[in-house]
């Protein structure tokens, strides 16, 4: 169907951890200067007359281990590896969030229409509860097999369109989503605060083939796993570590 839900899948520990490395992350981009190189990776837009700022990009450089810990967790890697294979690279990795009042609707869309010789997929991880009628994620089952004309489906149905459902969520839980599912969540008003780390992993043979980076890039994420891992096994010494078996020739 393009997208799974693995509930209670981050431990509560690590979930309170991301939290106030969330709050950390937002705050930090409200207080860089729009001037400063490093306001390149906090994105803001203007709805009602106000900036709001609605995702960061690039957790793992911005001072909170939370996001490495994550990474390097057997939850995620379990995954990662599962879909992609071994030679899974962790290609992007945010924050996206609706600020509490701040319900703007996020269109129908595709996150990136690709060959499909190889699956691309994000995970989700949900900070805080996603909820029917408090504008939870709306999904098309079966859409991510092909590219689709979401202005005519917006045009032609607005959020109904047939075999949509709402995706409900708990802080903890994680959706496994195809990047080329169709989705999307409808306006609300009063909303409270939703924040989900999304951490998008492909095939390091996908890359190479197709783009869009270099086996250099490639190098660079994959250097990112072991710290990772050591990032988690400092946390979390007693757990079993996820057995990464990264290819040679990778």
């Amino acid at each position: 169907e393009g997208y799974l839900v693995l509930k209670n899948r981050i431990p509560a520990p690590l979930l309170a951890r991301l939290q106030t490395a969330a709050e950390g992350w937002i705050a930090d981009g409200r207080a860089v200067a729009a001037d400063d190189p490093a306001a390149v990776d906090y994105h803001y837009a203007n709805r009602g007359g106000e900036r709001r700022m609605f995702r960061v990009d690039y957790l793992h450089g911005k001072g909170r281990s939370a996001s490495l810990e994550l990474l390097g967790s057997p939850a995620v890697l379990g995954i990662a590896e599962s879909l992609a294979g071994a030679d899974f690279v962790p290609t992007y990795e945010s924050l996206v969030f609706k600020d509490a009042g701040d319900g703007a609707a996020i269109d129908w869309h595709q996150d990136a229409v690709h060959p499909r010789t190889h699956r691309i997929f994000n995970i989700d991880v949900y900070l805080d509860a996603s909820r029917a009628g408090e504008g939870a994620l709306r999904v098309a089952p079966g859409s991510h097999l092909a590219p689709v004309d979401v202005c005519q489906l917006q045009e032609e149905y607005g959020w109904d369109a047939p075999g949509v459902i709402q995706v409900e969520l708990e802080p903890g839980d994680v959706l496994v989503h195809d990047v080329m599912i169709v989705h999307g969540s409808e306006a609300v008003q009063g909303n409270r605060l939703r924040r989900t780390i999304y951490y998008e992993f492909r095939s390091a043979r996908q890359i190479m083939a197709e783009g869009p980076w270099d086996a250099e890039w490639v190098d660079r994420r994959l250097r990112l796993v072991p710290v990772a891992l050591r990032e988690r096994a400092r946390r979390e010494p007693s757990e079993a570590p996820f057995a990464w078996n990264v290819p040679a020739e990778v």
